[in-house]
């Protein structure tokens, strides 16, 4: 075991231990002492699974983990990061991979018709939506299908409507095909809540071929509304936009709020569209490489499929069709515990993290932090400007941010700049993790803070 291992195992039991005893650790040097209260209250779970495990995952060649270890050092004691889980597997991908793998044949795999009825019965049976099993079409992940419908619909140079803060990943699925991000920025509230910009996001769709919709919104949170999505749908349609529909947060919404699928429009909105969705973030199943698309335009499926090629793996196929046939029980059990850390974070970052403000989302897992202010108190726009001007690559404020939340706390978090237009300001945190690693993680931030 290396000593960075090592350390970041500490923190995780750790953090396991505060979990029991109510506590969390020594106070860092010179920091003010945490005010004394109770420790969270217990999540109650309705079925056998235990979300509070704090589940090792250092040395695994995890994104979430490790990547961030060999980034900033071994001072890394939390990835909160990159939008994966922290979780055991639901029990029936770990047991429907087991029994696969007592068959030690690994030669070419049939794919039956029971994998795309899966897909169209879990949409069926939890937002109300037929889908025709075969207009389902398999991809080894969410990415290369919105790359080939760009192949279809966008030639290279051509702008790519965007609207912003959003998901960093289209931007790299832009460059792969040679199109170019046109960012319509969203309208901020000063209680942080976001809105589409219409009068921008119509003047810019005149110039475009696709939209890529990032329904929930990725990281801001938005639920889009239905009257939202329908707004949004005719601007694209009377400007011959095809809606790119990226849905993979779907299972992901808090209480009191609510996933309207793009395909549960009126048709003729939905027939200029494509939804893109995978198991990968509602069982975290990324490694796995299986999502789809699907659309009720023949004409748009039949030209998007002739751009994709797709080679499953035996195992992703098999852990997919488990969990959407299997593993209701599982996610809704954690979406209440997610919803639950959605709250505790709020309330934390609200009471003990100066400079830092937070909205809980409407879905997803992920907190969007604003830290202007934090920004401006450590004058992170100062900091890159200098170093910029000193070396060779450019430096912005949100990395300072991100480093100095990596080298004082210990803690990742992913810079808001690299989720387009409107992201400067802002960090994004991952909350898929047990209560324990999230209020260990901020109170670090916090004694880092205190210790200023």
């Amino acid at each position: 075991m290396t000593g960075r291992d090592s350390t970041r195992r500490t923190f995780l039991k750790s953090a396991g231990a505060a979990a029991l005893l109510g506590t969390t650790g020594a106070t860092a040097a010179g920091a003010t002492p945490r005010p004394s209260r109770p420790s969270p209250r217990p999540f109650v779970h309705r079925n056998d699974y235990d979300f509070d495990e704090v589940y090792d995952r250092v040395g695994t060649d995890s994104v979430r983990w490790d990547r961030a270890v060999a980034q900033y050092g071994d001072g890394i004691v939390a990835g909160m990061g990159v939008a994966d889980m922290d979780f055991r597997a639901a029990p029936c991908v770990t047991n429907a991979l087991a029994e696969r793998c007592t068959h030690e044949n690994w030669g070419y795999m049939h794919r039956p018709d029971s994998y795309a009825e899966a897909v169209a019965a879990w949409n069926r049976r939890r937002y109300g939506i037929e889908i025709d099993p075969d207009s389902i079409v398999f991809t080894t992940g969410v990415h290369p299908g919105i790359i080939a419908a760009l192949h279809t619909f966008s030639p290279p140079g051509t702008p790519v409507l965007l609207t912003t803060p959003t998901y960093n990943g289209f931007y790299t699925d832009l460059r792969f095909s040679r199109t170019v991000a046109d960012d319509s920025p969203m309208i901020v509230d000063s209680e942080g809540r976001y809105e589409i910009d219409y009068d921008d996001f119509e003047r810019r769709a005149k110039r475009c071929n696709a939209f890529i919709l990032c329904n929930p919104q990725n990281p801001t949170g938005n639920c889009w509304s239905a009257e939202d999505l329908t707004r949004m749908g005719e601007i694209c349609l009377r400007h011959r936009v095809v809606v790119l529909a990226d849905e993979i947060h779907c299972d992901f919404v808090t209480g009191g709020n609510a996933y309207t699928p793009f395909a549960s429009l009126d048709p003729e909105l939905v027939d200029n569209s494509l939804t893109f969705k995978s198991a990968s973030k509602s069982f975290s199943l990324a490694a796995m490489k299986v999502a789809w698309y699907y659309s009720t335009n023949p004409e748009l499926l039949a030209r998007v499929r002739a751009n994709t090629r797709a080679d499953l793996s035996t195992l992703g196929m098999v852990a997919t069709r488990a969990a959407l046939d299997e593993g209701e029980p599982w996610l809704d059990d954690l979406i209440l515990y997610l919803d639950a850390n959605h709250d505790f974070a709020e309330s934390w970052i609200r009471d003990h993290l100066p400079g830092i403000r937070h909205r809980k989302g409407q879905g997803t897992y992920l907190a969007w932090l604003d830290v202007g202010e934090f920004a401006e108190r450590i004058d992170a726009a100062g900091t890159a400007a200098r170093e910029s001007a000193a070396g060779s690559a450019t430096v912005n404020a949100e990395q300072v941010v991100q480093r100095w939340f990596a080298e004082r706390a210990g803690v990742f978090l992913n810079p808001g700049s690299s989720y387009g237009t409107g992201g400067s300001g802002y960090m994004r945190m991952n909350l898929a993790s047990p209560r324990a690693v999230v209020e260990t993680a901020l109170e670090r931030i916090g004694e880092a803070i205190a210790a200023m």
